[in-house]
């Protein structure tokens, strides 16, 4: 639980700065200036690189994102985002807190233990994986949720990226990545009827170079791990 900030690096810090700016300009010169859509956007960035570090950090603050996020959802009526930050991502956050206090590494007990998963944790991820994506697909067509196929996708993608981050696997940021994608389809076509929804999708695209430079973190340091057990 120490200081975050003083793990990064010069240029981590550089990134981070940037990202900060460029989301908070797109948000603050948009056509409906939202402070709710800027302060998720600015606390999901810096959750990202911490969450990047290894740092139990990046999951308070993914938590906190998640009910922000969760709210903005529901106000533009995208039930499939709402129940999946506030209904599967944020528990998921909150049990991965729990999971990477406990499992600290050996060389630095400020980042998270690399898990490799076993065969059992495939099968059980994908069985699980599968029956919430079609459960939740059936849960959204009834709602008649817009654009139900990438809503659907959403979903998938977010429950792949949150299980593998409580199982502290290096995959957690690809998925979340491929989420991000899903994320700004999703945005920009909302913001095809709407043009105030333009920052979200600038957020979301912040977001994915934070997402690869996680999965590019983690698998750097899985590699360092392994050479040391």
């Amino acid at each position: 639980m120490s200081n975050p900030i003083k793990a990064l690096s010069r240029n981590e810090k550089i990134f981070w700065l940037v990202s900060l700016a460029i989301v908070a300009l797109s948000n603050v010169f948009s056509q409906d200036f939202s402070m709710l859509t800027l302060a998720a956007a600015l606390i999901g960035v810096t959750a990202v690189l911490f969450g990047a570090k290894g740092n139990v950090w990046g999951q308070i603050l993914i938590s906190v994102f998640a009910i922000l996020y969760g709210i903005i959802s529901w106000q533009n009526r995208y039930w499939s985002e709402m129940i999946t930050y506030l209904g599967m991502s944020l528990p998921m956050a909150l049990w991965s807190i729990y999971t990477w206090i406990r499992n600290p590494s050996a060389e630095n007990n400020a980042e998270v233990k690399i898990n490799k998963l076993n065969a059992k944790n495939y099968i059980l991820l994908i069985a699980s994986g599968v029956a919430v994506t079609v459960g939740f697909y059936f849960m959204l067509k009834f709602f008649d949720t817009p654009n139900l196929i990438f809503s659907t996708l959403s979903i998938m993608t977010s429950f792949f990226a949150a299980a593998l981050t409580m199982l502290r696997s290096s995959y957690f940021a690809m998925w979340y990545a491929m989420n991000d994608v899903v994320l700004i389809v999703l945005w920009v076509l909302a913001a095809i009827n709407n043009p105030i929804y333009i920052p979200v999708i600038v957020n979301f695209v912040v977001f994915l170079f934070h997402d690869l430079y996680g999965f590019y973190s983690w698998k750097k340091r899985e590699k360092k791990q392994v050479s040391t057990e």
